[in-house]
């Protein structure tokens, strides 16, 4: 079964920074294809929560941590 998702680019390169990322080339060569618009480095957090509260929900309170550093920075 094939998954179609369409969104935002900076949630895929946030997701892959969630767990560990890639190398910084991979960032490099990926910017300088395709250019993010600037300040996107500082929305991965923000990009990231959803993800965070799924995992938080699914595998409990080892991600409440992760959540509650992401959180500070917008309240």
């Amino acid at each position: 079964m094939w998954h179609v998702y369409y969104g935002h680019r900076e949630v895929d390169i946030a997701m892959t920074k969630l767990f560990g990322g890639f190398s910084t080339h991979f960032y490099a060569a990926y910017n300088e294809t395709y250019p993010l618009q600037a300040g996107w480095e500082q929305r991965m957090d923000l990009w990231n929560l959803y993800p965070l509260l799924v995992h938080l929900n699914l595998f409990g309170e080892s991600y409440l941590g992760a959540i509650q550093r992401s959180l500070k920075q917008y309240i």
